[in-house]
């Protein structure tokens, strides 16, 4: 509500992984598709468009909204493990935090960090984290590290965090275990690259960098090395 008078407080820098990702891997593409806009980031990707039905899919499934689509019913083992859980079962969540890693709602104008979880189970003094994953495996503790945070920040009372990417091709996971401390530990690591990324978003500068999505998968054909083959 508005008062008469009275300034409302400015709005707060915000990030997410993705696009903490998307700054390291080539900071003019991040600011043409993230910042900008002028592209949809995987227009025309197949494997994209088929990692977000199948995402949809699971958590329509999960939720007991319906039941899995002919072409994924090789996932059911996954809807039949996050049903059969214990503690309370959260799908699709949204969760932000604030600079001061205090819990916020996801459009406030404190937020400074957000993240959505796919599946969370809350039990107690514990929690569990799913992330679905269609790609090749790739590890990041840091992303799961983040989700862990979002549910240190919001629910006081947990003591773990069992954060997992499940690799649906694969039919496997990775897991990892946090606890608060762990969790504070890793960001020493984390803010300073959240304070370049802060840093280039209040100075706009987003330098090209070559790498290996420059021949085939950036849509930025201003960049100088748009269609070359770079490096990685």
């Amino acid at each position: 509500m508005k008062v008469e008078g009275i300034a409302a407080p400015p709005k707060e820098w915000s990030w997410s992984y993705s696009k903490l990702k998307n700054y390291k891997t080539c900071p003019k593409r991040h600011y043409e598709v993230d910042v900008l806009k002028n592209f949809n980031d995987g227009d025309g990707n197949e494997q994209l468009l088929l990692g977000n039905e199948a995402h949809d899919a699971l958590a329509k499934a999960c939720a007991g909204k319906q039941g899995l689509p002919e072409k994924f019913t090789h996932y059911q083992v996954w809807v039949d493990r996050v049903r059969a859980g214990p503690g309370k079962l959260l799908v699709e969540q949204k969760y932000a935090i604030t600079r001061d890693f205090r819990p916020t709602t996801y459009f406030a104008r404190d937020v400074w960090y957000r993240g959505i979880g796919d599946i969370v189970r809350l039990d107690g003094p514990v929690a569990l984290v799913l992330d679905w994953k269609t790609g090749k495996i790739l590890e990041d503790s840091v992303q799961l590290m983040l989700m862990a945070q979002c549910l240190f920040s919001h629910f006081p009372e947990l003591k773990r965090v069992r954060s997992e990417f499940v690799w649906l091709k694969e039919g496997c996971t990775s897991p990892e275990v946090f606890t608060r401390e762990e969790v504070a530990e890793q960001w020493r690591d984390l803010l300073p690259q959240v304070n370049e990324l802060e840093t280039a978003s209040k100075t706009l500068t987003y330098p090209p960098k070559p790498g290996g999505l420059c021949k085939k998968y950036c849509p930025v054909q201003s960049c100088p090395f748009h269609g070359k083959g770079g490096r990685g």
